[in-house]
């Protein structure tokens, strides 16, 4: 069978950056579904594409599909003659089939016999199947917004203008998008205007390259940081390059060429956040840093272009970018001539959410709930009050109206410049952290208790009034909220209870509609976001449900434990003693045992449970105080030692004894042993 390489090319007037890669993504995805659907051989797909064009080559692409015997069963043999000869039944099967029916074989399985035929079935061209698996490929594409052009009644996310399929050197004729296919394609806007004619599939990427176009994503995107690099090492400079940046750009260029131009240095008076977010947000520039890494008075441009004058393009940048650089200087200039503590009044005319009041009311609720975690952290309770009053101040600045994503970032800006403790300004920018999972917590003790409160607040009030996040619906972003929690938490080392802050931040709202088991509600819901703490962690799933089971409310402590059980189930021992556990749990289930632990030593009459009686005594003994101090894995390696004389137990002695007495004892020395192990988890829930 041969094969070949297919590209599929969609030449459209400039997509929107950000949709590039999904949208070649799921050209790629949905071609290779209909290859695999259709049983066509391929070795791999190659999702292209660029601001022009959204392609997909498929390497080493059967020409056919594989032939294939094809069973067809007819009617029961019982059915199928009679009295030797056969039925209208058995001869209709056979015209169906277009054989007589003593070319009819027999199909049997454990419910009987059928008449039957075999047949090969010759696979179908790829260019014949190739049509509809590409037209439905492109149907499928999750296009952001959709639009119409001139008189057409097609819709796509901007105007197309040519259709490329070719399976090696011949051209599949299919049509998409009113769009008849060919083999010609196009070069670059300005350097390569004139159309391309392929010969070959393979063709593609150099025959797009020599007229000044990257089609291939990756490449173009190192390209970029290539010679952003390059750029920065002539200003002896470090060029930050954000990768979502990084994207962007690429998707807006089809030939890259990195330019450096400047701005005034003036605009270093302005704090460097707010030039660098007007540089990419308004721009789509690289931003440089000194030796010092403060901000240079520099930028990097991609233009789309290899010009004859670059200085030309240089300075174009530059006179654009002072207007937006001079814009940034203003609202700061604007801002500042007001204290943060001045705009608190404003906050009551931004509603949080409608059933949950204003900002003011959300500032006013996350101070009593801060101040109490400063309290207990050793914080300072005043500093943790006036950093949750003054939280929110920033959102209504010109600053932050502009630059979204400058929010507590200015408002520490803007609290330092009005004389606020530098706690105090610190904690508004750190109330956000961590804004992901491996993100850094807050440094500063008012930092962290207003980082908790103000997620807490959230937490019970959006719980409250019965918006639960449901499959991908999120809209207050509460599971982000609720991994921030924990690992505030834990990697903060604070031993706070989320039932307690829990309750406290539910008291704070005057009224909930769905208050009551709200605590229960959200207290479960945060300790199930530790499943995937855990896997990040790399922390097994058996082990994070041996810990779930247990009733504990504090997150270090539960890390603690999850750490713990970790370690001690790679021990040889931990199989042995979780089947145990098991096995003991399911005994004490069916007996509905009563929980004593309270062994009477003169009922002891086998070896084997004298044996471990006197072992679960002496490790109690050792235990007890390992627990009591958190120090689970030391507790652990010590239960470890309970295998062998559990073995035995299990081997030598009959629980269920004729006496009852003896039968009671028994079990209320299983059931001592179990309660050792649920000191620190269900060890039992290790052999899922």
């Amino acid at each position: 069978m041969a094969a070949t390489t297919l590209l599929v090319e969609l030449g459209v007037e400039e997509l929107p950056p950000g949709a590039i890669d999904n949208l070649s993504d799921a050209l790629a995805e949905g071609i290779r579904q209909g290859l695999a659907e259709a049983e066509i051989d391929f070795s791999e797909t190659l999702a292209l594409g660029g601001p022009r064009r959204l392609a997909v080559q498929v390497r080493e692409l059967a020409d056919k599909q594989p032939d294939r015997e094809v069973e067809r069963r007819g009617p029961a043999l019982a059915a199928a003659f009679k009295d030797g000869q056969p039925t209208r039944a058995a001869e209709g099967f056979a015209r169906s089939c277009g054989v007589g029916v003593d070319e009819l074989i027999h199909l049997e399985n454990d419910k009987g016999t059928w008449l039957g035929y075999r047949e090969q079935q010759q696979g179908e061209a790829t260019t014949t199947l190739l049509p509809a698996i590409v037209e439905k490929a492109i149907g499928a594409l999750p296009v952001p917004k959709n639009m119409r052009w001139g008189a057409s009644r097609v819709e796509f996310s901007r105007p197309v203008h040519w259709l490329v399929m070719l399976y090696g050197s011949e051209v599949v004729e299919a049509s998409a998008l009113g769009l008849q296919s060919g083999r010609t394609t196009r070069g670059h806007r300005f350097h390569a205007p004139a159309p391309i004619d392929l010969a070959h599939a393979d063709d593609y990427l150099g025959a797009l390259e020599q007229a000044w176009v990257l089609a291939d994503r990756d490449k173009r995107r190192e390209r970029i940081r290539e010679q952003v690099l390059a750029e920065a090492e002539v200003q002896d400079a470090t060029a930050v390059i954000d990768e979502e940046l990084l994207v962007e750009v690429s998707g807006l260029v089809e030939w890259p060429v990195a330019l450096t131009g400047s701005f005034d240095e003036r605009f270093l008076e302005v704090p460097a956040e707010c030039l660098i977010s007007s540089m990419k947000a308004n721009q789509k520039y690289f931003h440089l840093l000194d030796q010092q890494d403060q901000l240079k008075p520099l930028f990097i441009t991609i233009a789309n272009i290899d010009s004859h004058e670059p200085e030309q393009v240089i300075q174009g940048n530059e006179k654009v970018i002072r207007p937006r650089l001079a814009d940034a200087a203003f609202f700061y200039d604007t801002d500042r001539r007001r204290p943060l503590a001045d705009r608190a009044p404003e906050l009551a005319g931004v509603v949080f959410q409608k059933k949950l009041g204003t900002l003011a009311d959300k500032a006013h609720r996350s101070a009593a709930v801060a101040a109490f975690i400063a309290g207990r952290i050793d914080g300072d309770v005043a500093q943790a009050r006036r950093a949750a009053e003054l939280g929110k101040c920033d959102l209504v600045t010109e600053m932050v109206l502009e630059f979204p994503e400058l929010q507590g970032i200015m408002g520490r800006y803007y609290a330092a410049n009005d004389g606020e403790a530098a706690e105090v300004a610190q904690a508004l920018e750190e109330q956000y952290l961590p804004r992901f999972a491996s993100d850094a917590i807050p440094r500063t003790r008012t930092g962290l208790a207003l980082a908790l409160a103000d997620r807490l607040d959230t937490l019970t009030g959006i719980f409250g009034i019965g918006q639960r996040p449901s499959g991908t619906k999120d809209p207050f972003a509460l599971r982000r909220a609720a991994i921030g929690v924990i690992n505030i938490l834990v990697k903060g080392k604070l031993a706070l209870d989320l039932r307690e802050l829990l309750e406290l931040a539910a008291a704070q709202h005057q009224e909930l509609p769905y208050a009551e088991g709200l605590v229960d509600e959200v207290l479960t819901y945060m300790l199930d976001r530790f499943r995937a703490w855990a896997r990040d962690e790399g922390i097994d799933t058996e082990v994070y449900l041996a810990v779930r089971a247990r009733p504990v409310t504090q997150p270090l402590d539960f890390a603690r434990r999850l750490r713990a059980v970790q370690g001690f189930s790679r021990r040889e021992e931990a199989a042995a003693l979780a089947s145990a556990n098991k096995r003991v749990s399911n005994i004490l289930s069916k007996q509905q045992h009563d929980g004593s632990t309270e062994v009477e030593a003169d009922l002891l009459q086998e070896p084997a449970e004298q044996a471990l009686y006197e072992a679960l005594a002496s490790r109690r003994e050792a235990v007890m105080p390992l627990f009591a101090e958190a120090r689970y894995s030391e507790a652990l390696d010590a239960l470890a030692g309970l295998r062998e004389p559990v073995d035995t137990f299990f081997d030598q002695v009959m629980v269920m004894a004729e006496d009852p007495a003896v039968r009671r004892n028994r079990l209320a020395l299983l059931a001592g042993l179990q309660a050792l192990f649920l000191e620190v988890a269900d060890i039992a829930l290790l052999q899922q």
